[in-house]
Protein backbone atom coordinates (compact mmCIF):
# COMPACT_ATOMS: atom_id res chain seq x y z
CA UNK A 1 0.00 0.00 0.00
CA UNK A 2 1.42 3.33 -1.25
CA UNK A 3 1.43 6.63 1.01
CA UNK A 4 -0.71 8.39 -2.19
CA UNK A 5 -3.50 5.23 -1.51
CA UNK A 6 -2.99 5.59 2.32
CA UNK A 7 -3.77 9.53 1.64
CA UNK A 8 -6.82 9.03 0.07
CA UNK A 9 -8.24 5.73 1.82
CA UNK A 10 -9.57 6.34 4.89
CA UNK A 11 -9.62 2.57 5.81
CA UNK A 12 -7.08 0.41 3.74
CA UNK A 13 -7.02 -3.52 4.31
CA UNK A 14 -5.38 -6.26 2.33
CA UNK A 15 -5.03 -10.12 3.14
CA UNK A 16 -6.62 -9.17 6.48
CA UNK A 17 -6.72 -13.30 8.37
CA UNK A 18 -8.70 -13.89 12.01
CA UNK A 19 -9.67 -17.21 13.03
CA UNK A 20 -10.95 -18.64 16.53
CA UNK A 21 -9.49 -21.85 17.30
CA UNK A 22 -10.51 -24.00 14.27
CA UNK A 23 -12.60 -21.40 12.62
CA UNK A 24 -11.55 -19.15 10.07
CA UNK A 25 -13.75 -15.97 10.24
CA UNK A 26 -11.76 -13.66 7.97
CA UNK A 27 -9.88 -15.76 5.05
CA UNK A 28 -7.81 -13.22 3.51
CA UNK A 29 -9.95 -9.87 2.95
CA UNK A 30 -9.40 -6.73 0.91
CA UNK A 31 -10.94 -3.29 1.69
CA UNK A 32 -10.91 0.00 0.76
CA UNK A 33 -12.63 3.34 1.54
CA UNK A 34 -12.30 6.35 0.58
CA UNK A 35 -12.73 9.85 3.06
CA UNK A 36 -15.85 11.23 3.58
CA UNK A 37 -18.22 8.26 2.16
CA UNK A 38 -20.85 6.12 3.64
CA UNK A 39 -19.04 2.25 2.90
CA UNK A 40 -21.45 -0.55 3.92
CA UNK A 41 -20.41 -4.21 4.63
CA UNK A 42 -23.14 -6.46 4.15
CA UNK A 43 -23.45 -10.51 5.02
CA UNK A 44 -24.93 -13.42 6.66
CA UNK A 45 -24.57 -13.46 10.13
CA UNK A 46 -21.33 -15.12 11.33
CA UNK A 47 -19.87 -13.88 8.18
CA UNK A 48 -16.82 -11.79 10.30
CA UNK A 49 -18.46 -8.41 10.10
CA UNK A 50 -18.05 -7.70 13.84
CA UNK A 51 -14.61 -9.36 13.75
CA UNK A 52 -13.44 -6.51 11.03
CA UNK A 53 -14.71 -4.05 13.12
CA UNK A 54 -13.20 -5.11 16.20
CA UNK A 55 -9.61 -5.37 14.00
CA UNK A 56 -9.83 -2.03 12.53
CA UNK A 57 -11.03 -0.38 15.58
CA UNK A 58 -7.63 -2.29 17.45
CA UNK A 59 -9.98 -4.20 19.93
CA UNK A 60 -8.71 -7.17 18.87
CA UNK A 61 -5.38 -8.12 16.82
CA UNK A 62 -5.54 -10.02 13.54
CA UNK A 63 -4.00 -12.86 12.62
CA UNK A 64 -2.27 -11.91 9.20
CA UNK A 65 -3.07 -9.19 6.81
CA UNK A 66 -2.71 -5.41 7.18
CA UNK A 67 -5.12 -2.61 7.57
CA UNK A 68 -4.55 0.69 8.38
CA UNK A 69 -7.39 3.36 9.52
CA UNK A 70 -6.51 7.30 8.64
CA UNK A 71 -3.42 6.81 7.74
CA UNK A 72 -1.98 4.52 10.73
CA UNK A 73 -1.14 0.82 11.19
CA UNK A 74 -3.68 -0.72 13.24
CA UNK A 75 -1.47 -2.96 14.87
CA UNK A 76 1.71 -0.93 14.51
CA UNK A 77 0.35 2.01 15.77
CA UNK A 78 -3.14 1.45 17.78
CA UNK A 79 -3.39 4.54 19.76
CA UNK A 80 -3.32 7.23 16.52
CA UNK A 81 -5.64 4.84 15.60
CA UNK A 82 -7.70 5.33 18.43
CA UNK A 83 -7.51 9.06 18.69
CA UNK A 84 -9.55 9.41 15.10
CA UNK A 85 -11.73 7.15 15.19
CA UNK A 86 -15.78 6.68 17.15
CA UNK A 87 -17.15 3.35 17.55
CA UNK A 88 -21.21 2.53 18.21
CA UNK A 89 -21.86 -0.77 18.87
CA UNK A 90 -24.52 -3.02 18.49
CA UNK A 91 -25.11 -2.49 22.65
CA UNK A 92 -25.39 1.06 23.41
CA UNK A 93 -22.70 2.28 25.39
CA UNK A 94 -24.97 4.81 27.30
CA UNK A 95 -24.82 4.97 31.29
CA UNK A 96 -28.49 4.77 31.86
CA UNK A 97 -27.88 6.02 35.24
CA UNK A 98 -26.88 9.76 33.95
CA UNK A 99 -28.42 12.23 32.40
CA UNK A 100 -27.69 12.90 28.53
CA UNK A 101 -25.76 15.58 29.35
CA UNK A 102 -23.38 13.86 32.15
CA UNK A 103 -22.56 11.06 29.58
CA UNK A 104 -21.33 13.60 27.52
CA UNK A 105 -19.43 15.15 29.64
CA UNK A 106 -18.28 12.10 31.02
CA UNK A 107 -16.94 11.39 27.52
CA UNK A 108 -15.23 14.53 27.54
CA UNK A 109 -13.16 13.95 30.55
CA UNK A 110 -12.22 10.49 28.68
CA UNK A 111 -11.02 12.55 25.64
CA UNK A 112 -9.19 14.61 28.25
CA UNK A 113 -11.24 17.76 27.21
CA UNK A 114 -10.90 20.66 29.31
CA UNK A 115 -14.10 21.42 31.65
CA UNK A 116 -15.03 24.35 29.41
CA UNK A 117 -14.26 22.84 25.93
CA UNK A 118 -16.26 19.78 27.62
CA UNK A 119 -19.56 21.37 28.31
CA UNK A 120 -19.07 23.92 25.35
CA UNK A 121 -19.12 20.52 22.94
CA UNK A 122 -22.10 18.51 25.30
CA UNK A 123 -24.03 21.64 24.32
CA UNK A 124 -23.28 21.87 20.78
CA UNK A 125 -24.23 17.83 20.39
CA UNK A 126 -27.39 18.32 22.31
CA UNK A 127 -28.95 20.97 20.45
CA UNK A 128 -27.72 18.92 16.92
CA UNK A 129 -29.35 16.08 18.04
CA UNK A 130 -31.99 17.26 19.07
CA UNK A 131 -31.92 16.40 22.96
CA UNK A 132 -31.25 19.50 24.66
CA UNK A 133 -34.91 19.08 26.59
CA UNK A 134 -33.81 15.47 27.17
CA UNK A 135 -30.60 16.49 28.32
CA UNK A 136 -30.86 17.09 31.76
CA UNK A 137 -33.21 13.57 32.07
CA UNK A 138 -31.48 10.34 32.95
CA UNK A 139 -31.10 8.48 30.23
CA UNK A 140 -32.95 5.52 31.29
CA UNK A 141 -35.92 7.46 30.32
CA UNK A 142 -35.45 7.80 26.71
CA UNK A 143 -36.98 6.28 23.68
CA UNK A 144 -34.81 3.68 21.59
CA UNK A 145 -34.46 6.60 18.75
CA UNK A 146 -32.77 9.02 21.57
CA UNK A 147 -31.03 6.27 23.02
CA UNK A 148 -29.45 5.85 19.78
CA UNK A 149 -28.82 9.36 19.08
CA UNK A 150 -26.78 9.98 22.58
CA UNK A 151 -25.16 6.75 21.97
CA UNK A 152 -23.69 8.50 18.49
CA UNK A 153 -23.66 11.47 19.86
CA UNK A 154 -21.07 10.52 22.53
CA UNK A 155 -18.98 8.87 19.54
CA UNK A 156 -18.44 12.15 18.21
CA UNK A 157 -16.63 13.83 21.55
CA UNK A 158 -13.84 13.24 20.20
CA UNK A 159 -14.62 14.75 16.56
CA UNK A 160 -13.45 11.42 14.85
CA UNK A 161 -12.39 11.16 11.22
CA UNK A 162 -13.99 8.10 11.04
CA UNK A 163 -16.73 6.26 12.83
CA UNK A 164 -17.87 2.75 12.75
CA UNK A 165 -21.49 2.39 13.13
CA UNK A 166 -21.98 -1.41 13.60
CA UNK A 167 -26.08 -2.16 13.67
CA UNK A 168 -26.86 0.93 14.97
CA UNK A 169 -30.37 1.18 14.06
CA UNK A 170 -31.45 -2.46 15.58
CA UNK A 171 -34.54 -1.95 17.09
CA UNK A 172 -35.37 1.57 16.28
CA UNK A 173 -39.00 1.69 14.38
CA UNK A 174 -39.29 3.70 11.07
CA UNK A 175 -39.15 6.81 11.91
CA UNK A 176 -36.07 6.69 14.48
CA UNK A 177 -34.45 4.83 11.68
CA UNK A 178 -34.40 7.00 8.82
CA UNK A 179 -33.46 10.10 11.43
CA UNK A 180 -30.82 8.08 12.04
CA UNK A 181 -30.25 7.88 8.25
CA UNK A 182 -30.24 11.86 7.80
CA UNK A 183 -27.97 12.04 10.79
CA UNK A 184 -25.01 9.60 9.26
CA UNK A 185 -26.05 11.50 5.90
CA UNK A 186 -25.14 14.70 7.40
CA UNK A 187 -21.48 13.48 8.99
CA UNK A 188 -20.32 12.30 5.38
CA UNK A 189 -21.32 15.26 4.21
CA UNK A 190 -19.20 17.50 6.80
CA UNK A 191 -15.65 14.91 5.41
CA UNK A 192 -16.82 12.15 8.34
CA UNK A 193 -15.74 8.41 6.82
CA UNK A 194 -18.72 5.78 8.09
CA UNK A 195 -18.00 2.53 7.84
CA UNK A 196 -21.78 0.51 8.51
CA UNK A 197 -22.55 -2.76 9.01
CA UNK A 198 -25.87 -3.76 8.66
CA UNK A 199 -28.91 -6.28 8.49
CA UNK A 200 -31.28 -3.80 7.07
CA UNK A 201 -30.54 -3.80 3.18
CA UNK A 202 -32.71 -0.61 2.35
CA UNK A 203 -30.57 0.93 4.97
CA UNK A 204 -27.37 0.13 3.15
CA UNK A 205 -29.09 1.03 -0.52
CA UNK A 206 -30.32 4.34 0.74
CA UNK A 207 -26.94 5.62 2.48
CA UNK A 208 -24.01 3.86 0.94
CA UNK A 209 -21.54 5.13 -1.57
CA UNK A 210 -20.08 1.39 -2.18
CA UNK A 211 -21.07 -1.86 -0.33
CA UNK A 212 -18.64 -4.59 0.10
CA UNK A 213 -20.36 -8.31 0.78
CA UNK A 214 -18.55 -10.58 3.11
CA UNK A 215 -19.16 -14.54 3.12
CA UNK A 216 -17.36 -17.18 4.83
CA UNK A 217 -14.65 -14.91 5.55
CA UNK A 218 -14.20 -13.47 2.02
CA UNK A 219 -15.28 -10.42 0.03
CA UNK A 220 -17.79 -12.34 -2.72
CA UNK A 221 -18.60 -8.58 -4.06
CA UNK A 222 -17.93 -5.09 -4.41
CA UNK A 223 -19.30 -2.13 -6.14
CA UNK A 224 -22.20 0.54 -5.84
CA UNK A 225 -25.50 -0.20 -4.64
CA UNK A 226 -26.28 0.11 -8.21
CA UNK A 227 -23.39 -1.85 -9.69
CA UNK A 228 -24.09 -4.67 -7.50
CA UNK A 229 -27.89 -4.67 -8.61
CA UNK A 230 -27.09 -4.66 -12.00
CA UNK A 231 -24.87 -8.22 -11.47
CA UNK A 232 -27.66 -9.88 -10.58
CA UNK A 233 -30.08 -11.40 -13.52
CA UNK A 234 -33.73 -10.41 -13.62
CA UNK A 235 -33.71 -7.11 -14.54
CA UNK A 236 -35.98 -5.89 -17.45
CA UNK A 237 -37.81 -3.13 -19.18
CA UNK A 238 -41.28 -3.41 -19.48
CA UNK A 239 -42.69 -1.47 -22.15
CA UNK A 240 -46.29 -0.70 -22.50
CA UNK A 241 -48.44 0.17 -25.96
CA UNK A 242 -51.28 1.89 -26.90
CA UNK A 243 -52.61 -0.69 -29.39
CA UNK A 244 -51.78 -4.24 -30.26
CA UNK A 245 -50.68 -2.82 -33.76
CA UNK A 246 -47.38 -2.07 -31.94
CA UNK A 247 -47.11 -3.81 -29.41
CA UNK A 248 -47.00 -6.78 -32.47
CA UNK A 249 -44.17 -4.60 -34.38
CA UNK A 250 -42.58 -4.04 -31.25
CA UNK A 251 -42.09 -7.82 -30.21
CA UNK A 252 -41.05 -8.43 -34.17
CA UNK A 253 -38.45 -5.75 -34.07
CA UNK A 254 -36.87 -6.62 -30.24
CA UNK A 255 -37.11 -10.71 -30.65
CA UNK A 256 -35.90 -11.57 -26.96
CA UNK A 257 -39.06 -10.53 -24.82
CA UNK A 258 -41.92 -12.06 -22.77
CA UNK A 259 -45.16 -10.45 -24.19
CA UNK A 260 -48.31 -10.01 -22.52
CA UNK A 261 -51.12 -9.36 -25.58
CA UNK A 262 -54.04 -8.46 -23.13
CA UNK A 263 -51.64 -5.54 -20.94
CA UNK A 264 -50.49 -4.55 -24.30
CA UNK A 265 -46.77 -5.06 -22.33
CA UNK A 266 -43.50 -6.70 -23.42
CA UNK A 267 -41.20 -7.52 -20.50
CA UNK A 268 -37.41 -6.61 -22.35
CA UNK A 269 -34.22 -8.32 -20.18
CA UNK A 270 -32.10 -5.69 -19.35
CA UNK A 271 -29.86 -4.30 -16.58
CA UNK A 272 -31.23 -1.24 -16.25
CA UNK A 273 -28.23 0.97 -16.71
CA UNK A 274 -29.27 4.20 -18.93
CA UNK A 275 -27.19 3.05 -21.48
CA UNK A 276 -29.31 -0.15 -22.28
CA UNK A 277 -32.58 1.50 -21.72
CA UNK A 278 -31.23 4.54 -24.62
CA UNK A 279 -30.23 1.55 -26.68
CA UNK A 280 -33.41 -0.10 -26.61
CA UNK A 281 -35.46 2.98 -27.33
CA UNK A 282 -33.53 4.07 -30.24
CA UNK A 283 -34.33 0.64 -32.05
CA UNK A 284 -37.98 1.40 -31.43
CA UNK A 285 -37.81 5.16 -32.72
CA UNK A 286 -35.80 3.97 -36.08
CA UNK A 287 -38.56 1.78 -36.74
CA UNK A 288 -41.28 4.49 -35.67
CA UNK A 289 -42.71 2.13 -32.66
CA UNK A 290 -44.09 4.35 -30.18
CA UNK A 291 -44.51 3.56 -26.50
CA UNK A 292 -47.30 4.76 -24.22
CA UNK A 293 -44.97 4.08 -21.02
CA UNK A 294 -42.30 1.93 -19.78
CA UNK A 295 -40.90 0.77 -15.90
CA UNK A 296 -37.32 -0.20 -15.64
CA UNK A 297 -37.15 -3.08 -12.77
CA UNK A 298 -33.63 -4.36 -11.15
CA UNK A 299 -33.48 -6.75 -8.82
CA UNK A 300 -32.97 -5.17 -5.11
CA UNK A 301 -30.19 -5.88 -2.69
CA UNK A 302 -32.29 -8.69 -1.40
CA UNK A 303 -32.06 -10.27 -4.43
CA UNK A 304 -28.04 -9.82 -4.72
CA UNK A 305 -27.68 -10.45 -0.86
CA UNK A 306 -29.49 -14.30 -1.63
CA UNK A 307 -27.93 -15.02 -4.99
CA UNK A 308 -24.75 -14.29 -3.14
CA UNK A 309 -24.72 -15.43 -0.47
CA UNK A 310 -27.46 -18.34 -0.93
CA UNK A 311 -29.04 -17.22 2.32
CA UNK A 312 -32.11 -14.78 3.06
CA UNK A 313 -31.45 -11.60 4.97
CA UNK A 314 -33.05 -11.74 9.11
CA UNK A 315 -33.41 -8.68 10.14
CA UNK A 316 -34.16 -10.02 13.81
CA UNK A 317 -30.65 -11.45 14.42
CA UNK A 318 -27.94 -9.18 15.04
CA UNK A 319 -24.33 -10.36 13.48
CA UNK A 320 -20.59 -11.41 13.99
Amino acid sequence: MTTTNLNQSAIAVVGLRKSFGDKVVLDGIDLDVPRGKIFSLLGPNGAGKTTTVNILSTLIRADGGQAWVAGHDVAAEPDPVRAAIGVTGQFSAVDHLLTGEENLRLMADLHHLGKAEGRRRAAELLERFDLVEAGKKMAQTYSGGMGRRLDLAMTLIGDPEVIFLDEPTTGLDPRSRRGMWQIIRDLASRGVTIFLTTQYLEEADQLSDRIAVLDHGRIVATGTPDELKRRIPGGHILLRFADARSLASAAEVLGNVTRDDDALTLQVPSDGSMRALKTLLDRLDDWSIEVDGLTVHTPDLDDVFLTLTGQPTNEEVTTS
